[in-house]
């Protein structure tokens, strides 16, 4: 269950970093605007590196947000499985469309499915797509050329790089393969995972505030945040890309909506409504609500992949995952759907 764009280490890229920090050295007033304003949240001074391994392979807190979130949601569906009366009369006449054990395993495909997904996605939509048309970017620093240059940068996430869009795509061939292997009810498993995954979608956020990345825009709020700590200068070469001004926690307010909020109103839908009976609405209202959080929080971000004006690339991807929604309200709300979970 993944969670986003130009995420990863302190900074989103090894290629972008290395250019913030010649540019930073080259004219320190450029991330320097006294005066500072106060902020009233604390940024916490945390490596994002719990401990290095070798070389470049180190165990991070974001990697730690990805497990907690893929074991919670494990734990959360198990748990919805156990509820018999979710399960009790039509379409599913008291049988779940999977059991504990298939959940398991389930989620070791799944986990595949969002790191593979996450990062080709991230590859391919925002290093060649994104950057193809706007190579002077702030974030691509030679994107997509550099791929060419050096393909192990294409599986290099160690460097920071992960797309929501992509894990989710990642996920959708996961369950489909799995699914097709088990002679499971494709839809019917698909509502439960989507149930779910806003806990992954909370800690991934949560996980971006922590790294200090994708902040907001500035502002005079009094919960602004000024991301700038000894951790990021010390990455940066005493720089602090976000500058010294607060700014939104666009991060927090996503961890709220995507993960917190989201997931509420899926379980009410889903266990005081029953939407799940109607297989496939579970899915509509998750992407519905996904999309329209994140089109809606954008506005608070200082987005690096503006496509025009005020219109981000975050937005645009938002319009395809309304249009999946919409067929996804369509099916289950035919008469298809309710004779088959």
């Amino acid at each position: 269950m993944p969670a986003h764009e130009f995420h990863g280490p302190i900074f989103h890229d090894r290629g972008a970093l290395d250019s913030v920090t010649r540019l930073a050295r080259a004219n320190p007033s450029l991330f320097h605007e006294p005066p500072m304003v106060e902020a009233v949240i604390t940024f916490p001074n945390i490596d994002p590196v719990i401990f290095h391994i070798y070389g470049p392979i180190s165990i991070r807190w974001y990697a730690l947000s990805y497990i907690a979130g893929l074991l919670l949601g494990w734990f959360y569906v198990t748990k919805l499985l156990a509820m018999r009366k979710l399960w009790a009369g039509a379409p599913f006449n008291g049988k779940a469309p999977a059991t504990a054990d298939d959940i398991g395993d389930l989620f070791v495909w799944v986990t595949l499915g969002v790191i593979i997904g996450g990062r080709l996605g991230y590859v391919l939509l925002y290093g060649v797509l994104y950057c193809g048309f706007n190579p002077l970017g702030p974030a691509c620093a030679g994107l997509p050329g550099a791929y060419l240059d050096n393909p192990v940068r294409i599986i290099a996430a160690w460097e920071g790089g992960m797309s929501f869009h992509g894990g989710l795509a990642g996920v959708i061939i996961a369950i489909w393969l799995f699914c097709r292997s088990r002679k499971l009810q494709l839809i019917a498993v698909g509502d439960l995972i989507a149930a779910a995954t806003p806990i992954g979608l909370f800690f991934g956020r949560v996980a971006n505030f922590i790294n200090g990345e994708l902040w907001g825009t500035t502002t005079d709020a009094p919960w602004g945040v000024v991301f700038c700590n000894d951790v990021i200068r010390a990455a940066t070469g005493g720089a602090c890309p976000a500058g010294t001004m607060a700014r939104h926690p666009s991060q927090l307010y996503e961890a709220a909506l995507e993960g917190v909020l989201l997931f509420f109103v899926l379980r009410i839908l889903l266990v005081k409504f029953q939407i799940h009976r109607r297989p496939g609405l579970v899915i509509a209202w998750f992407l519905t609500g996904y999309a329209l959080c994140r089109f809606a929080v954008e506005f608070f971000r200082d987005s690096e992949s503006k496509i025009a004006g005020w219109f981000s690339m975050g937005q645009a991807l938002s319009l395809p995952m309304w249009a999946a929604a919409a067929f996804f309200f369509w099916y289950a709300l035919s008469a298809r759907a309710k004779a088959r979970p």
